[in-house]
């Protein structure tokens, strides 16, 4: 029952992010600046896109003779497709946000990690295209590749997608202007922390 509520509020945040990404939004940037990841995966979403179509049109015609499962196939086919482009909207309505304090990984609408910046060691530019399941580690690929790389002072908790805790300790993610970012995270943790006001 709750793995399927999960997969229910997934779907509703695809669903919902089709509705920012056609309004020109963005989800929890706020006063933060937000940072790109879905270039990478733009084409490939695509071509899923288009595989789908195909078949759908395809098993219509080989179908003919049977409509009510033709309905039924083609019905699957459409909400696949709105799902595959609610996924690439999501992506792009929910960029990483470097904000005062933290930094939010996210991917499409089933990752959101938040980091302090007083828990970031090190942030630098890495192209990897190769990722293996490391305890402790936290591998978010964009189009097989990821091309920054945190190191933490500490671990974080992150929660995957059905609610398990993992304690993280390195992350690697995509961002489409890497070298942008790296550079925006050294002057948010090098920038002096607001004195506290004396009259409160």
């Amino acid at each position: 029952m709750r793995t399927a509520l999960v997969l229910v509020r997934h779907e509703l945040r695809l669903l919902a992010g089709i509705g920012l990404w056609v309004a020109r939004r963005r989800n929890g940037v706020g006063s933060g600046t937000g940072f790109g990841y879905s270039g990478g995966q733009g084409p490939m979403m695509l071509g899923f896109g288009f595989v789908i179509v195909i078949e759908s049109i395809m098993m219509s015609v080989l179908l003919r003779n049977h409509p009510t499962v033709q309905r039924v196939w083609f019905t699957v086919d459409l909400y696949t497709l709105v799902l595959i482009i609610g996924m690439h909207a999501a992506s792009v309505v929910r960029p990483h946000v470097l904000d005062t304090g933290h930094l939010r990984v996210r991917r499409a609408a089933h990752v959101d990690l938040r980091i302090p910046l007083e828990k970031i060691a090190r942030a630098r530019r890495d192209l990897r295209t190769t990722h293996e399941r490391t305890e402790g580690e936290l591998n978010l690929a964009i189009g097989s590749q990821t091309t920054v790389t945190l190191e933490l002072t500490e671990p974080v908790a992150h929660f995957t997608f059905l609610g398990r805790r993992q304690d993280i300790r390195l992350v690697r993610f995509h961002a489409d202007d890497a070298d942008s970012l790296v550079k925006a995270i050294a002057r948010a943790r090098s920038a002096p922390s607001p004195l506290p006001d004396p009259t409160g």
